[in-house]
């Protein structure tokens, strides 16, 4: 921990580069690059998270802290590099899967971090869905009864007060055909206490809808006893709770750092979902492992892991053509051999 362990409440988040430095986190000479790197991306670090900072370019500092590093953009790198620009029909919604759509309705943070592939969209206030566009976004869902999910991202949705919450979620209760509502949040564990019991009540709902928050956490560090409070508010309401993970190098990028964040997860109800492999974001190469080693690394969970605590590695295919499972393969075909955890092949039929 590099400052005052003071409540909270009284202490403002890092937003520029004399802020950082006068925390401690970053050096005086790196002013000018992080005035370049402040130029491009928006910059939030609050103090539930420096709180977990135990030195400059630990696994939680280099999420959030941002670095020169940030300012070199790779050939492949883009500033969409999932592509939801292509598939936003009306502001607010991008519909890439036929059954399913992402709402955003608001474009800031608790925390941004620094590997984000919304890291150019990201911190812009006036992102926010205005009401005739909020009810746009939302016609376009109720014309089109293919829709079976929403997916609540942004910028973080648990940045809106519980009130609106609870309307949001009403207002798609009342279109008869979305049977889910998910929620993406990093709040939980960026900025835990957001999180009370009067917020995980806002979303919850008498109707059939099925409302699910998806937590994103990195690191086992991330899950403090104020994180898992939070937690547990979200699931003592009885809402399903499941995370997703970046895989990032000087991170997560091990079979030991990643089997611990897992089991934490699984300890505070939280399933493992998505183990993403990092996206093309402009000024984020420092972070991106190759997919052969994220493929290592999962073939090395397996037997280590109860089945619950594993997640599907899977990469978003630039440009928008949606995610596919990278999962290492134990079936060869061509030999109608089988490899168990421990790595011994075995034969098997192929009919």
């Amino acid at each position: 921990m590099l400052m005052s362990s003071e409540p909270n409440l009284t202490r403002n988040s890092l937003r520029n580069a004399d802020d950082l430095i006068q925390a401690g986190l970053v050096p005086p000479e790196d002013h000018a690059a992080l005035d370049h790197v402040a130029a491009r991306t928006a910059i939030a670090v609050t103090p539930a998270v420096v709180d977990l900072i135990q030195s400059p370019g630990d696994p939680i500092a280099r999420q959030f802290v941002p670095s020169a590093a940030e300012l070199h953009t790779a050939p492949e790198e883009r500033t969409d590099p999932i592509g939801d620009e292509a598939y936003s029909p009306v502001k607010g919604i991008v519909h890439r899967y036929p059954d399913r759509v992402l709402l955003k309705p608001i474009m800031v943070c608790p925390v941004y971090c620094r590997f984000c592939f919304r890291r150019e969209a990201v911190g812009d206030a006036d992102g926010t869905l205005s009401a005739p566009e909020m009810d746009a976004a939302l016609a376009y869902v109720a014309g089109r009864p293919e829709v079976r999910e929403i997916i609540v991202t942004g910028g973080d949705p648990f940045m809106l007060p519980p009130a609106r919450l609870a309307a949001l979620v009403a207002r798609i209760a009342a279109i008869p055909h979305v049977e889910v509502l998910r929620f993406h949040t990093r709040i939980p564990v960026a900025d835990p206490d957001r999180v009370t019991a009067t917020m995980a009540a806002a979303l919850k709902t008498e109707s059939e809808l099925a409302v699910w928050v998806s937590v994103h956490a990195n690191h086992a560090r991330e899950l403090s006893p104020a994180a898992r409070r939070a937690l547990r508010h979200l699931a003592d309401a009885g809402l399903p709770l499941v995370s997703q993970t970046v895989l990032l190098r000087g991170v997560n990028d091990s079979a030991d750092a990643l089997e611990e964040l897992f089991r934490a997860l699984v300890r505070n109800r939280v399933r493992p979902y998505y183990l993403h492999h990092p996206d093309l974001a402009r000024g984020t190469s420092h972070f991106r492992l190759s997919i052969a080693e994220g493929q290592a690394i999962m073939r090395a969970l397996r037997g280590r892991l109860t089945g619950i605590a594993q997640p599907t590695y899977v990469l978003d295919i630039p440009g928008g053509a949606g995610k596919v499972p990278l999962m290492p393969a134990w079936w060869d075909e061509a030999r109608g051999e089988v490899t168990d955890w421990q790595g011994e092949t075995h034969k098997y039929p192929p009919g």
